[in-house]
C-alpha cells in the first residue's frame, strides 16, 4: 500500500506542478498568477477541493500522445467565499497555453452540471489560447457543451467571468453569455478575431490591447464590466461581488450586518441639488450618501457613464442601484446607457435583488447617430426589463424626470411599488423652455421682445407643471419627501416590501426587443 500511496502523491505533485517550472516562472514574468494561485486567493484559505486532478487527453495526433500533463489545462473544483459554496474552473496557461481540449471541456462541464444540482455559483477564471487546433471538431464541440451550460444556467445560479490572460475566438462566447466579466489591465484580452486577421482582412494595424484590452472593453464595447490592475485585485473584487448575490434563484441575498443607523439622516441631500436647474450636480455622491456606508459597488463604471449601475445596502440588505447621472451628458437615456442598465435591472430581478432607483433624467439623447443606430429597440430594453421585473422596485426623483424616459425609468405605470419625489423634482412631458416654445409659439412670434415673452412663459409652466405635486395629486408619486429622509424612506419601503409577491403571465418566455 506504501507504494501505491507514493505513485498516488506523485501524480497529484505532477499536476500540481501543471507544464513546469520554466513555464511558471515565465507566467509570473507577465505578471500573472498561475492557476492555482488563482484559485488560492480567491477561496477562502484551504476550502478548495480539486475534481479531476488526473484527468488526462485522449489525443494522439501531432504527437499529442507524447504530451499528457494530468489535469489538461485546467483545474476544476469547489470551494468557499465567506463561508458559502461556490464552484471554479481556472485554465492553465502552463499547459498547452490553457487550450481547450475535449476532456478540458468536460472538466468544466461536470463542475457546471454540479453547481446547478446544488444551486451554487460557477466562476470562471480564463486564460487560454483557445480551442486546441490539433484535435479539431472535437474541442469546437466542446465550446459548444459549456455555451449550452452557461445558457441553461443563466438566471438560475450566478456566473462570473475573469478574463486573466487570452481570451479570443469561440472561447469569448462563455464569458459574453455569464453575468459579469472581470479583465485585468495590460495582461488580458477578448476578441472574436486577433490584430493578424483584422489587418489581413480590414488592413487596420491595431495591437492587442487595443484591439480587445480591458480598457477598451471597459469604456468602449461595454464586455467588461470591471477593469483591474491585477490578478489579485480581481479575485478580491469577484470576493466582493459574491457577496450582494444569493447562491441561486431561489435563494435570498446575504444580508450583511452594519453599524449604520437605519434612521440616519443625511441633511447634505437638502442643499445638493443646484438651484439652476441646468447646473450637473454627482449622483454618485448622492447615492453614497445615501446607502450603508462604504457598501456602494459600481458595476462598468468606464461604460455609459450617463447612467450608473452598482449593488448597495440599506441596512445590511443587498439592492442593486440604477441612477441617471447628470455629471455626464445631463445623465440623458441612450444606446448604451440603456442596454446597460437592462442587463442589470435583469440580473438583479433574476436573483431576487431589490431596485433602487434615483432618476434625474432630461430624455432620450437626439440625433442621426442615436436614431439610426436604434435608440427605439434599444430604449425598449430598459423599459421591458423594469416592467418585467417582480422584485421589490421604488425610485427616489431627484430633479428631472421628461417625456418617455419619465416612464422608462421604473415609474409607477410600469409597477414600481414606491416612487418618491423631492421638492426639486420637475415631472413633466419636457422641459419648460421647449414647451413654452411650442405652447405660445404665436404670442412668443408676435410680441415686442420675444425673448421676455418667452421667459415669462418658461416661467409659467414651469411654476405649473415642472413639480412633482402634479403627480402627487394623481397618486403617480407615493409621498414627496424632504431629501434629508431618503435613507429612512428607503429602508422603510424595502422593509414594507420584504414579503412582495408578484409574477407575471405563464409564458415560455417573452420577446425582449433584442
Amino acid at each position: 500500500m506504501q507504494d501505491k500511496l507514493k505513485h498516488l502523491e506523485s501524480l497529484r505533485a505532477q499536476a500540481r506542478l501543471g507544464g513546469g517550472e520554466k513555464r511558471i516562472e515565465a507566467q509570473h514574468a507577465k505578471g500573472k498568477l498561475t492557476a492555482r494561485e488563482r484559485i488560492d486567493y480567491l477561496l477562502d484559505e484551504g476550502s478548495f477541493v480539486e475534481m479531476d486532478m488526473l484527468v488526462k487527453h485522449r489525443s494522439s495526433d501531432f504527437g499529442l500522445d507524447k504530451q499528457r500533463f494530468p489535469g489538461d489545462g485546467v483545474v476544476t473544483g469547489y470551494g468557499e467565499i465567506d463561508g458559502r459554496l461556490v464552484f471554479v474552473f481556472s485554465q492553465d496557461f502552463t499547459v498547452f497555453g490553457g487550450s481547450l481540449s475535449e476532456t478540458h471541456a468536460e472538466k468544466i462541464i461536470k463542475i457546471m452540471d454540479q453547481a446547478m444540482k446544488v444551486g451554487a455559483p460557477v466562476i470562471g477564471l480564463n486564460d487560454s489560447g483557445g480551442a486546441r487546433i490539433q484535435e479539431g471538431v472535437v474541442s469546437l464541440g466542446g465550446y459548444a457543451e459549456i455555451f449550452l451550460r452557461n445558457t441553461l444556467a443563466s438566471g438560475v445560479i450566478p456566473q462570473i467571468s475573469a478574463i486573466m490572460g487570452p481570451c479570443a475566438g469561440g472561447a469569448v462566447y462563455s464569458p459574453a453569455i455569464t453575468d459579469f466579466t472581470l479583465m485585468v489591465q495590460d495582461t488580458s484580452y477578448m476578441f472574436v478575431t486577433g490584430p493578424n486577421v483584422v489587418k489581413t482582412v480590414t488592413h487596420e494595424e491595431v495591437t492587442s490591447e487595443a484591439l480587445g484590452g480591458a480598457s477598451t472593453h471597459g469604456s468602449k464595447s461595454g464586455v467588461n464590466h470591471l477593469t483591474c490592475a491585477s490578478d489579485i485585485e480581481c479575485l478580491q473584487r469577484i470576493r466582493q461581488m459574491v457577496a450582494y448575490m444569493p447562491s441561486n434563484n431561489l435563494d435570498d441575498p446575504p444580508r450583511i450586518p452594519n453599524d449604520d443607523p437605519a434612521n440616519r439622516v443625511i441633511d447634505a441631500l437638502d442643499t445638493i441639488v443646484p438651484e439652476n436647474p441646468n447646473q450637473p450636480y454627482d449622483m454618485k455622491e448622492v447615492i453614497e450618501l445615501t446607502v450603508d456606508k462604504n457598501s456602494f459597488f459600481e458595476i462598468q463604471p468606464d461604460y455609459a457613464r450617463n447612467i450608473i449601475i452598482g449593488f448597495a445596502r440599506f441596512n445590511g440588505y443587498s439592492v442593486g442601484i440604477v441612477a441617471n447621472q447628470p455629471a455626464h451628458l445631463a445623465g440623458v437615456l441612450d444606446i448604451d446607457g440603456s442596454v446597460k442598465g437592462a442587463r442589470f435591472v435583469r440580473f438583479c430581478d433574476a436573483f431576487n435583488i431589490p431596485l433602487v432607483v434615483f432618476e434625474d433624467v432630461p430624455g432620450f439623447l437626439p440625433g442621426t447617430a442615436q436614431e439610426w443606430g436604434g435608440i427605439i429597440k434599444n430604449g425598449a430594453k430598459l423599459l421591458y426589463a423594469f416592467a418585467e421585473a417582480t422584485v421589490p422596485k421604488m425610485t427616489v426623483i431627484t430633479r428631472k424626470a421628461y417625456g418617455g424616459a419619465y416612464d422608462v425609468m421604473n415609474s409607477k405605470h410600469i409597477r414600481a411599488d414606491m416612487n418618491f419625489a423631492w421638492p426639486s423634482a420637475e415631472i413633466a412631458v419636457m422641459g419648460p423652455k421647449g414647451a413654452a416654445e411650442i405652447i405660445f409659439r404665436k404670442e412668443i412670434a408676435s410680441a415686442e421682445d420675444p425673448a421676455a415673452m418667452l421667459a415669462q412663459k418658461e416661467k409659467e409652466y414651469r411654476d405649473k407643471f415642472a413639480n412633482p405635486y402634479l403627480a402627487a395629486e394623481r397618486g403617480y408619486i407615493d409621498e414627496v419627501i424632504e431629501p434629508r429622509f431618503t435613507r429612512v424612506r428607503i429602508i422603510q419601503s424595502l422593509h414594507l416590501l420584504q414579503n412582495k409577491t408578484q409574477s407575471n403571465p405563464p409564458k415560455k418566455h417573452g420577446n425582449i426587443p433584442l
